[in-house]
């Protein structure tokens, strides 16, 4: 495994570099932001791990210019930072999980293996079915790219992408907020689940019409996808 690791705090890095040893994981430590974001779009990688707070360029612009980039590649991003908009943030931006400081080795570990693991399973579907159809959508899984009733949808995020394909791949079963967490995000999830409930507002947002929302609420139970009916609930 090859991971590139951008973090400026020499101790916390140590940490890194210790463990990755023992585990037999090559890593590539990089302490300026900037100088981070150019290996991470230059160099082959199974994991990136970005620090939040950093020297030339911040966590959150890395990650969201390296998926602008549509660099596919699972991203873990460290932060001291524990609010859960602070959280959200990092993921709207294109991150696949965050560790909050301080963490354990083990508890870093735990998340890269979950994080390659449903990248490398995306990889097997994407490889037998590039393409998915329903009565409005066109989902090309290899390019990520969305079409509305033939026309393209814009600025979805990794995570609102992996969503969208999700419910169309079940359409009219209704998901739980903790089995979209555990099915879509590929574990279980450590944050609030209410970032199920910002993702959905930012998917209606983008692809519902006045008479078709697509994703619906169900009170008490969670969400559906259903292009049959224009009622949201």
């Amino acid at each position: 495994m090859n991971i590139l690791v951008i973090e400026d705090n020499e101790s916390v890095s140590s940490m890194i570099e210790l463990f990755f040893e023992k585990e037999g994981i090559h890593g590539e430590f990089v302490k300026d932001g900037l100088q981070g974001y150019e290996r991470a779009v230059s160099g082959s990688w199974d994991c990136l791990i970005i620090d939040w707070m950093l020297p030339g360029m911040d966590g959150v612009t890395i990650c969201r210019k390296l998926r602008q980039a549509e660099v596919a590649v699972p991203i873990i991003m460290l932060t001291a930072k524990d609010s859960e908009s602070d959280q959200v943030l990092g993921l709207e931006m294109g991150a696949d999980d965050y560790v909050t400081k301080p963490f354990s080795p083990l508890a870093l570990m735990a998340r890269i293996k979950a994080v390659t693991r449903r990248y490398a399973v995306k990889k097997d579907d994407d490889f037998d079915n590039d393409t998915l159809k329903t009565n409005h959508f066109t989902i090309n899984t290899s390019t990520r790219e969305v079409r509305l009733d033939g026309k393209p949808v814009p600025n979805l995020t990794p995570k609102e992408f992996d969503l969208l394909q999700f419910f169309i791949q079940h359409p009219k079963q209704v998901f739980s907020r903790e089995q979209l967490l555990d099915r879509v995000w590929g574990y279980d999830f450590y944050g609030d689940d209410r970032t199920v409930d910002v993702h959905i507002k930012r998917l209606r947002s983008k692809v519902s019409k006045a008479d078709q929302p697509f994703f619906h609420t169900v009170w008490g139970v969670g969400y559906r996808f259903d292009e049959t009916t224009g009622d949201t609930k």
